[in-house]
């Protein structure tokens, strides 16, 4: 139930403004969540400008000549995986320290200067070192999976490939709530008490069987409020974050609750697994034809069992760029998903007034302009504006 940071200039329509800062954000407040979105898309953009250029220039003038010198070296001359593997590193921190300044930059200085990050500069570079860590272990079994596939599938290796991402997937969804999420956030099962006993009697006509319902406490690191659901089958639980257990009323709560509920009662997850295994086929196909069409412009012989180490940069651009421009869809998805659960959060609570209320302290809190461009929505937020979920909850005039 994120509520997105604002990414724009545009503000209410001007005959709201009175009425929005007397009841629900000050004029203040409406100003630093546009300042703060601003800035946020400011970096996010010079992010991914910066990533498809490192790959760009990596692929086309580094990735040749940095494999040659590799052969230089016997032992990785003759054992090519190994060779990929040391290729990778090579990348991956490069990548790291290219982005370390713009990441410093957009996950502490500006999270700081908004209020929104608790963590010191040493905590901060902990997480950082964290997080590439265990997504240098990830991508290094995901690359040589996909250069092996390459070498022994052919022609279809994208296929298979597709496949096997569907399958990672659904690992995940049972073993990250379990496995990935207490590296970074501790979370502890909510004792029996009034409110776990209201949010269950929600949960159960609705046929949601959960392993449990979860403080997270995102506090040492961020003052966002959020809560999931995460998890599926047995692992499948809901986490409400600290701040929302803190500073929100239970019938606030129940309605964040009721929203992630939703997300149950529609399938949403499963849903999204499904479109995602569909996102595979169609970008890695993709991805195979444009790697086929640039060798050929470039002279080089494209053959899948002599698949060469230098093409792991623009493979790696490729499926940058792909996400890129498959993201307005995703979110558009994602947006439709998020209406669905808003909706049933207010069927199910039936309290109207507690649904403009969780929204609105939602947008407090996280800084949220309730008014984002429209442009801004459509290609970069993956829930609703503000405004907009609001909408759903307006008394009939």
């Amino acid at each position: 139930m994120n509520s997105q940071p604002d990414r724009s200039d545009t503000g209410p329509p001007a005959h709201d403004v009175a009425s929005l800062s007397a009841e629900t954000m000050t004029v203040q407040q409406l100003a630093e969540a546009k300042a703060y979105g601003r800035q946020s898309l400011t970096t996010s953009l010079a992010d991914r400008g910066l990533d498809l250029t490192f790959f760009a220039v990596l692929a086309f003038v580094v990735a040749r000549p940095l494999d040659a010198w590799l052969r230089g070296f016997a032992w990785l001359e003759q054992i090519t995986t190994l060779r990929l593997v040391v290729f990778f590193m090579i990348t991956f921190m490069l990548h790291v320290l290219v982005s370390m300044g713009l990441s410093f930059y957009s996950g502490y200085v500006i999270e700081h200067r908004f209020g929104m990050s608790n963590q010191s500069r040493l905590g901060w570079l902990k997480s950082y070192l964290q997080r590439n860590a265990l997504a240098a272990t990830f991508e290094l079994v995901m690359f040589v999976g996909l250069f092996w596939l390459i070498w022994l599938v052919g022609p279809s290796w994208w296929l298979a490939a597709a496949a096997a991402f569907f399958l990672v997937t659904i690992l995940g969804g049972r073993l990250g709530p379990v496995l990935l999420l207490p590296l970074f956030y501790p979370s502890e099962k909510l004792e029996d008490s009034p409110l776990s006993e209201r949010l269950r009697a929600i949960a159960e006509p609705a046929g949601l069987s959960i392993e449990g319902i979860y403080r997270l406490d995102m506090s040492a690191e961020s003052n966002e409020a959020n809560a999931m659901l995460a998890g599926m089958g047995r692992t499948r639980r809901v986490l409400l974050g600290t701040r929302i257990l803190e500073e929100f009323s239970e019938e606030e709560i129940l309605v964040v609750f009721g929203h992630e509920i939703g997300h149950h009662v529609f399938r949403h997850i499963h849903k999204m697994i499904f479109l995602g295994g569909l996102y595979g086929v169609v970008g890695l196909w993709l991805c195979d034809r444009a790697m086929a069409i640039l060798a050929a412009r470039g002279g080089h012989t494209f053959t899948y069992d002599n698949f060469p180490v230098w093409m792991l940069p623009m493979l790696m651009l490729l499926l940058t760029l792909f996400s890129q421009v498959f993201e307005p869809l995703w979110n558009a998805i994602s947006r439709r998903f998020e209406r669905q659960c808003d909706r049933y959060a207010l069927e199910v609570t039936s309290n109207a007034a507690a649904y403009r209320s969780a929204f609105w302290k939602l947008a407090r809190l996280n800084k949220d302009d309730p008014y984002p461009h429209p442009l801004d929505v459509l290609l970069f937020h993956s829930h609703p504006a503000i405004a907009e979920r609001l909408a759903v909850a307006q008394p009939a005039e």
